[in-house]
């Protein structure tokens, strides 16, 4: 028989993750793949990229609506019981072997929970890591102890995850799954970009992704300095629109209200993983506060200024220039990054995060582990009480 795999998406930012795994699963022949979707992807605001799904040709087997038009915590709470609520039949109805999640999207509380009532054992993708500044740290965390297996994208990642009680069996090193796009995708040369988004990206041009810091009560309460920092600029710029959390739609109101000032702005709802991918090698500096910031720009050896607190404790390349949440630290900071001698100390530099082979790893374990042996985990050892003295 051939084993039941159920992968859950999101969004466009979780759906880049894990389009190389999707194509290795698809392609085993032991393994029935079957697609769940939900959130920001159902959403015409947000770009309506199951489309992407769609055309990429993965199976679907749910679309999951819960994704209130809601801009506060209270909608992203309702969010997680709405689906909640659909997951538990649809779950029931088509009992995968292993439900697969990535990363620390809110959403993903709601399949987490239905499959620990349903006894469907969890893979984890990058769990161990650390973003102080938003409530996905909490929600990484909890997957991770719902989780059976992981799969990490640091070595240190892995070493978190085992020191939370995770048996060192069920922890797998595997690199973040994003980066195999630069080993596998058909990247876009800078002429097909130009054409396709309608930029000459030969003058100099500033990437911006920026997201609300969902662990503040006011989650964009950072983003008035960006906003200042930026208007001192004249530099092309480009924005990609916020994930869907607390504050996105203001957010997406102060950016389309700035980008109005000049046509030198463009701002993009939605952009494909291998679009935004050619972005990172075509640009001259990415600002914000996103993961990818941190995971995928250092690929490039690119100039990244990491705002704020969204992203605090994550492991950085040494092309990330940590700027406080104030015009002038922000502007100080795209300075020197701008700078050729910060530029040159970033030629052979390495990204902690892999080298592209994620995909094929995390496929192998999920289509070979024993499944006998994942709902029971062993207690984790307990710490000398003189050592918690």
């Amino acid at each position: 028989m051939k084993r039941r795999i159920a992968v859950v998406t999101t969004s466009r930012a979780d759906y880049g993750h894990l389009y190389w795994p999707l194509v290795e699963l698809s392609q085993r022949a032991e393994v029935e793949l079957g697609v769940i979707v939900l959130g920001a992807h159902l959403s015409a605001e947000f770009g309506m990229t199951v489309r992407q799904i769609e055309n990429d040709g993965f199976p679907i087997i749910a679309r999951i609506e819960c994704l209130l038009s809601s801009d506060s915590d209270v909608g992203m709470a309702k969010t997680i019981g709405i689906a909640t609520l659909s997951l538990a039949d649809m779950l029931d109805r088509w009992r995968p072997e292993i439900l697969l999640l990535i990363a620390d999207r809110y959403e993903l509380l709601a399949p987490a929970s239905v499959a620990v009532a349903l006894r469907i054992p969890i893979a984890h993708i990058e769990g161990g890591e650390v973003s102080q500044g938003a409530i996905d740290d909490a929600v990484r965390n909890a997957l991770t102890k719902l989780a059976h297996l992981h799969f990490t994208s640091t070595p240190l990642a892995r070493r978190r995850v085992i020191a939370m009680g995770e048996e060192s069996w069920r922890v797998h090193h595997a690199g973040a799954p994003s980066l195999d796009h630069l080993r596998r995708s058909k990247l876009s040369t800078r002429e097909q970009l130009e054409e396709r988004l309608s930029l000459n990206l030969r003058e100099s041009t500033l990437l911006v992704a920026y997201h609300p810091v969902t662990i503040h009560r006011d989650t964009t309460d950072e983003a008035e300095a960006l906003f200042s920092a930026l208007s001192h600029l004249s530099e092309q710029m480009i924005f990609v629109y916020p994930n869907s959390d607390a504050g996105s739609r203001s957010l997406i109101e102060r950016t389309q209200k700035f980008a109005s000032t000049s046509d030198r702005i463009k701002v993009f709802v939605n952009l494909d993983a291998v679009s935004y991918w050619s972005l990172l090698g075509n640009v001259d500096l990415l600002v914000g506060n996103s993961s990818s910031g941190i995971m995928e720009s250092a690929s490039y050896g690119l100039p990244t200024v990491n705002i704020g607190m969204r992203q605090q404790g994550r492991e950085q390349a040494r092309n990330i220039l940590n700027a406080e949440a104030t015009e002038s630290s922000i502007l100080d900071a795209i300075h020197r990054g701008k700078t050729e001698t910060f530029r040159s100390s970033l030629k052979n530099m390495i990204n902690p995060y892999g080298s592209g082979d994620a995909a094929e790893k995390i496929a192998e374990v999920l289509s070979t582990v024993p499944l006998d042996r994942l709902l029971v985990k062993q207690p984790a050892a307990l710490i000398e009480e003189t050592e918690v003295q």
